[in-house]
Order: C-alpha cells, then sequence, then structure tokens
C-alpha cells in the first residue's frame, strides 16, 4: 500500500508580479535625462494557479478521476498540490499529449469518462450501514458477499482475496492516539509501514500476513468507528485505486446531506436561435443570478423556463451580428459532437470555443439522453450536432461526481435535452427560429451568472 493514500495537500502559493517604472528628476535649466523604462513582464499563470482558481467542486473531481485512473494517490481534499500537478501531467503524456499539468476540455472528458467507466468496472457504490448509520464508498463487484452483526459489517470477494470490514463499538475516552496503538497490536502481527495520527482520526497501512492492509479509524464521543481494508498483492493495480476513494468517501459520523453551493460566478454556453437576441441555454446555470450577462453582448433577461427538460430562454437587446444556428430535427440517440465555451478556469482565462465528442443513448422518459463521456465544466447549454452536421439538442451537465456521491451515472453527469424539446419550448414562448445556419461555433455564446 502506497504510503501516500492519506498524505495532506499542500497548497500552492500563487505567483504575484510587480510592474515598476523609474521617471527621470529635472532641474531648471538644465535638460532632462532620459531614462529608458525596461517593464518587467508578468510571470505566467502555472498549472496551480490554474486549478487554484477552479471552484473546490472541480478540483475535487479531477483529484477523484485521477484516483480511479491509477494517477493520483493522495487525499482527496480539493487543495492543490504539486503531486495533483504531476498526476494531470502523466495523465497526459499517458495519452501522448503535452504534459501541461492544465487539462484541456477534450482531456478532461476523457479523464472523466475513462473514472466513470472503472467505477462501473468495480460496481463503486455509496452504502450506509443500517447498524452505525455510517456511510462508505464499496466496490461491489469485487466483493460481492455481505454481513453484517452487532460489531460491524463485512464485504468480501469470493475467495476472500478482497475484504472490507466496518467494526463499530463503544470505548471510553476514546483518542486517535490510542485507538491506532491499538489497531497495531490488533490482530497480532501486523508490520505498520505507514502511520497517520491526527486529533480526530488516523490512518495506518502496512502487511498483515501475506495481504495488505489499509484502516482509517475516527471517534465521536465514546461512539468508535474503523474502516480496515485487505487485499491481496496480486490485485494490488485494481483494488488499490478503489481504496483511495474508499478512504475519502468513508463518513463515520454523517450530519446530513444536501446540494452543494452555488458559485457566485457561473459560466455556460448559450445557443443563439434567431436574430432578435434569443438565446437558449441550461434553466439551472441561470438560476438565483443577480445578473445574467452573454459574452460580448452585454446584459440579458430570462423571460422563460421549461422546468420539465431544465431549459432557460434569455433575451439581448439592440445586439447586431448575431448568427442563430438552423434547429433541424437531427439524432439525439447516436454519437454526437458538443460545441460550447469551457470555463475560463479550465482554459487560462480564455473564451475560445470548442467541440467534443460524445455517444447519447436513451434514459427515462421525456425523450431526454445520457451524454458519455460528459463534456466539461462551461459546456451546460451547449449545442450537439449529429454526424450529419444537424441540430441534435442542448447539452445540460450535473454536479461534478467524485470519490463520495452515490451511483454515479452517466445520465447524471450530463444529458441531453433533444432538438424536438427545444423546438416545442421555443415555440410556446413566441421565437420564430427558422432559418439559422449549420455553423455551431458561429452561435454558441457564453453565459455568465453571478450571485450574491
Amino acid at each position: 500500500m502506497r504510503s501516500m493514500l492519506t498524505a495532506t495537500l499542500m497548497l500552492v502559493a500563487a505567483v504575484a508580479c510587480a510592474h515598476a517604472q523609474m521617471t527621470a528628476p529635472t532641474t531648471v535649466g538644465t535638460k532632462p535625462k532620459t531614462v529608458t523604462t525596461v517593464p518587467i513582464r508578468p510571470a505566467l499563470q502555472t498549472p496551480a494557479d490554474t486549478a487554484n482558481a477552479m471552484a473546490q467542486a472541480e478540483r475535487l473531481a479531477i483529484q477523484s478521476d485521477l484516483a480511479w485512473v491509477g494517477r493520483y494517490n493522495g487525499a482527496i481534499t480539493g487543495e492543490v498540490s504539486e503531486r495533483m500537478v504531476a498526476a494531470i501531467k502523466e495523465f497526459q503524456k499517458d495519452r501522448g499529449g503535452k504534459p501541461t499539468g492544465v487539462l484541456n476540455p477534450q482531456e478532461r472528458s476523457v479523464l472523466a469518462e475513462t473514472a466513470r467507466r472503472r467505477q462501473g468496472d468495480v460496481g463503486w457504490k455509496i452504502v450506509t450501514d443500517a447498524g452505525s448509520g455510517a456511510r462508505l464508498g464499496v466496490p461491489t463487484k469485487l466483493v460481492p458477499q455481505q454481513s453484517s452483526d452487532a460489531n460491524g459489517a463485512k464485504w468480501s470477494s469470493a475467495t476472500g482475496t478482497i475484504q472490507i470490514q466496518l467494526a463499530r463499538r463503544k470505548q471510553a475516552n476514546p483518542t486517535a492516539a490510542k485507538l491506532a496503538e491499538q489497531e497495531k497490536r490488533e490482530p497480532a502481527g501486523r508490520k505498520v509501514d505507514y502511520t497517520v495520527v491526527k486529533p480526530d482520526f488516523f490512518v495506518l497501512s502496512g502487511m498483515q500476513g501475506l495481504k495488505k492492509f489499509y484502516v482509517r479509524g475516527t471517534f465521536k464521543g465514546d461512539e468508535v468507528r474503523v474502516l480496515t481494508i485487505l487485499y491481496d498483492q496480486a490485485t494490488e493495480g485494481t483494488v488499490e485505486p478503489a481504496v483511495i476513494a474508499m478512504s475519502s468517501a468513508f463518513n463515520p459520523f454523517p450530519t446530513g446531506t444536501g446540494p452543494p453551493p452555488r458559485k457566485t460566478v457561473e459560466y455556460g454556453t448559450g445557443v443563439v436561435v434567431s436574430e432578435g437576441g434569443a438565446i437558449v441555454t441550461d434553466r439551472e446555470i441561470t438560476d438565483g443570478c443577480l445578473a445574467i450577462t452573454i459574452g460580448g453582448l452585454g446584459n440579458a433577461d430570462r423571460v422563460a423556463e421549461d422546468k420539465d427538460h431544465d431549459l432557460a430562454l434569455l433575451r439581448v437587446y439592440g445586439a447586431r451580428g448575431l448568427k442563430p444556428l438552423a434547429l433541424g430535427s437531427g439524432d439525439a440517440k447516436s454519437a454526437v459532437e458538443l460545441t460550447g465555451i469551457a470555463d475560463p478556469q479550465n482554459q487560462g482565462g480564455g473564451a475560445a470555443v470548442s467541440s467534443v465528442k460524445a455517444q447519447a443513448a436513451p434514459v427515462g422518459g421525456g425523450g431526454d439522453a445520457a451524454l458519455s463521456p460528459p463534456p466539461g465544466l462551461g459546456f451546460s447549454g451547449a449545442a450537439a450536432l449529429d454526424g450529419d452536421g444537424k441540430f441534435a439538442g442542448v447539452a445540460r451537465l450535473k454536479p461534478a461526481v467524485v470519490a463520495g456521491p452515490a451511483n454515479a451515472t452517466p445520465a447524471a453527469q450530463a444529458v441531453l435535452v433533444p432538438a424536438d424539446a427545444v423546438r416545442e419550448f421555443l415555440k410556446a414562448n413566441g421565437v420564430d427560429a427558422a432559418g439559422g445556419s449549420t455553423d455551431a461555433k458561429a452561435a454558441v455564446v457564453r453565459v455568465i451568472c453571478v450571485r450574491k
């Protein structure tokens, strides 16, 4: 077991730059001397700067995805570190790309899809232990056999090569140090090669007989919860990415859950659908905004919404030269190309339009389709075209899935609202979307929501 599974990440300080100028002194009757001012070029933005500028939820998602692809073995906290940047570079090199340390939209989509696929391969789920109420992530396909009693719960593989144990007990006056020492001694024969003891939790790892082990424990009052993972060395390549996720997902004393806080400034994509300034986008991107701005065009009003499909209709006034997209009926249940504007934090502050590929598959009722891989931040509201270049619908993103959330599915991450639903929404609100071109890059705009 690598000793860095639970290492504390270090924050990377932002690079500061100064710009100085010199002026020449003058005296009466004397010709002033000419002093050449040499501007100091500001330092380039580093990968750590770019990561620090991201929302914590996105940093968490990136760390989680990097862990699942076997490139990141630190704590999934959302804090930026050299280890996180190095993991991004390794992932980029694996794909034959330039190791910049900053994921472009295509790389981010591939990373998310690869991680999602590996979660699916091991059957990753968040489960709640009925006896203690603790929540933990379990690779259910690796450990399909489950049992429980008054002392906890256990999941194991058919042959016992992989075991996950959740122990619960009452203990008078526990401390992390006391609990760690107890776990070092029991069971006998453990060889500990890594120890972390904090005021409220501890971590141990090493060898237990022929198996590797990982232990994370904590307490609340006199209640003690200890998670133990045992696995044969032959399964290391498969199990260790899941161990990192299990460590970060372990919530021994849940206090309730709720939706993640909305960003103060959130970016999405809109599709221009009329020369008169009508723009369709994701409704959730524009919820609770004090102001909505369209990049390069100015302020916009939200004039209508479709709660069934989570679409919003925006309107900008006085804009000229808009190039609406032709809303012909394309195939929303096949390979599509999504055209949008990635979050500026994911492109070094830029506003470039880009396109990524995805597969659309039907999900549930209402005609929406699941998108796989989900596009990156900023693509919520992106235009989708099918293989014939016809409008297939509008992409919508859901909150990023990290190691902790339960039962992640492609539909929970990104969906495609089909072209028919978009046209019906526009028609119901008096928007004449006839005409337009098939140039999606000319028709998409950046949507900026500013909240409190």
